[in-house]
């Protein structure tokens, strides 16, 4: 059986109701998105692409205001931040307010990285969704935008004391 044909027959035994056919999606959609990730040939990895691509959009940040924006322990992201430093393309800089604090920032070569790196990324997408319409695309990209904030809701804004809110079946 081809993969084309794989896909139709998890389409159609999901097509029970639109949160069967959307979960089964999603499942073959993160199989996907591993499948680009591995046969892509990519400068950055997925961690490093979005922290830069953070600080880009959000400015030179401290640790725990980027693990935010990134939806990520303050020392997974300061791991991160280590990771991106040693290889230049982050530079660490006290905070004038605390002196204790470090402020964030994309090297000149991180921006340059990362915008070459977004540039692939949406030349590979491009070639992927060619035959789509622009409403299409607008649809899917409105979409994608929802699902992640209603991640991000449920997953990334819950308190600490509250921890992340139980999965409804």
């Amino acid at each position: 059986m081809s993969a084309m044909d794989h896909s139709a027959e998890i389409g159609a035994a999901a097509a029970g109701s639109p949160l069967d056919v959307i979960e089964v999606a999603s499942a073959v959609l993160v199989r996907n998105f591993e499948l680009l990730r591995r046969r892509g040939d990519r400068d950055l990895d997925r961690s490093e692409y979005l922290l830069l691509r953070t600080l880009d959009a959000v400015g030179p940040s401290d640790i725990c205001s980027l693990a935010a924006a990134l939806g990520l322990d303050p020392s997974t992201a300061g791991r991160q931040v280590t990771v991106l430093a040693g290889k230049d393309l982050v530079r660490r800089t006290p905070a004038e307010s605390d002196r204790r604090r470090s402020i964030i920032s994309p090297t000149d070569d991180g921006l340059a990285r990362m915008r070459a790196e977004r540039d692939r990324r949406r030349q590979d997408t491009a070639g992927l969704l060619a035959g789509w319409s622009e409403d299409d695309l607008g649809t899917l990209g409105e979409m994608f935008t929802r699902y992640n904030r209603a991640v991000a809701q449920r997953y990334l804004t819950a308190t600490a004391a509250e921890g992340p809110a139980p999965a409804s079946r």
